[in-house]
């Protein structure tokens, strides 16, 4: 899959693309990213590619032209008809892994990061396809979202995390993940001893993963009750699990 990425400060990308685990990803090409620099289609010595608001207020907005150029020229390098354009906005669709599994699982698309004040709305009207958030609050452009969705993206393609790895996020199956222990097993912290719960000592497969799926359950029932009562209209809890969750008075 392929995602084009229009921004001010392509210069932020390049760490990220470079370190960690998802390196993987775009060293092989499974995502490919495409840097576009905004400025190189600006039509004038200074590559301006924002003014003013028309009807005042604070700020700059980033001008038509050179976005519809820019888009363009992505368009024609693709040669991919349908391709989505995603804009990131406070104002979009909250970025979910639902979301992110639909487009791991397709070609790539258009990612236009903002800045400023914002876009002209006639390049949003005519252009984006998806506007996307990270969640309410404001950003100061949109390469903070573009990245974490290129993270989330090259994470769930195949080779870049052990197989089972994904599988047990948080979300993946509509609940949030259970807690995680590791060496020693016993561990003084300020004075007092804290153990590792002792099932997960047994070697008992089973009595493992109902302990880490009670767990799951009771940590999205007190932090993320919205994400429980999806899940259970959604079918995806059991008889075991409800019985479970009674027994906590959820």
């Amino acid at each position: 899959m392929r995602f084009d990425v229009l921004t001010l400060f392509p210069d932020l990308f390049a760490p990220h693309l470079t370190q960690g685990i998802t390196r993987r990803a775009f060293a092989s090409g499974q995502v490919d990213v495409r840097l576009w620099p905004l400025r190189d289609h600006a039509d004038d010595a200074y590559r301006r590619v924002d003014d003013r608001p028309y009807g005042g207020g604070p700020g700059m907005v980033l001008l038509a032209q050179p976005l519809l150029r820019a888009l363009e020229a992505i368009k024609a390098d693709r040669a991919e008809p349908g391709l989505a354009v995603v804009h990131f906005t406070p104002t979009g669709q909250r970025l979910d892994q639902s979301l992110v599994q639909r487009l791991a699982a397709g070609s790539g698309a258009i990612l236009l990061c903002g800045r400023y004040e914002g876009v002209d709305q006639r390049v949003l009207d005519t252009q984006v396809t998806q506007e996307i958030s990270l969640g309410d609050f404001v950003l100061s452009g949109g390469e903070i979202p573009a990245l974490a969705l290129l993270d989330a993206v090259a994470r769930l393609q195949e080779g870049v995390l052990h197989a089972p790895s994904h599988q047990q996020d948080s979300f993946g199956d509509g609940l949030l993940e259970g807690p995680h222990y590791s060496r020693p097993e016993r561990l003084d912290i300020d004075g007092a001893e804290h153990g590792v719960p002792p099932v997960l000592l047994s070697g008992h497969h089973g009595d493992v993963a109902r302990w880490r799926r009670e767990r799951s359950l009771e940590l999205t029932a007190r932090r993320r009750p919205d994400l429980l009562a999806q899940a259970r209209a959604a079918g995806r809890l059991s008889a075991l699990d409800e019985r479970f969750l009674r027994s906590l008075g959820l």
